[in-house]
């Protein structure tokens, strides 16, 4: 009785690393995830601003002309739809799953599952 005790707590102990290891495995991934997006966020945001200063002061020379102080609301209207799309974007980045530990809560659901 005692030794069968003990084969189930070294059972349940070893399970229990298996499963530590596969969650330290994919953390590292989820890091390597979460670096590339600020990574390329952060590029993103740069040249995006950049681009976005060059144009809207080449729109509003252009314009300023025709219809005067009107075009500056025209131009902050269209930046803050962009920036609207952008922020949907990057949620949907976040919510596909690639921050998530899925292989790690499946396999602690089955063995919830199992051992209830």
């Amino acid at each position: 009785m005692i030794a069968s005790l003990g084969r189930v707590v070294r059972n349940a102990l070893g399970l229990l690393l298996n499963r530590l290891e596969l969650a330290a495995l994919e953390l590292a991934e989820v890091r390597d995830h979460l670096l590339k997006l600020v990574v390329v966020f952060a590029l993103a945001m740069l040249l995006g601003g950049f681009a976005l200063i060059y144009a809207s002061v080449t729109i509003v020379y252009l314009a300023w002309a025709a219809i005067g102080w009107v075009i500056l609301p025209i131009v902050t209207g269209v930046f803050l739809l962009l920036a609207i799309a952008l922020v949907l974007y990057a949620r949907g980045l976040i919510r596909s799953g690639t921050l998530s530990l899925p292989a790690t809560m499946a396999e602690l659901k089955s063995d919830r599952d199992m051992l209830l």
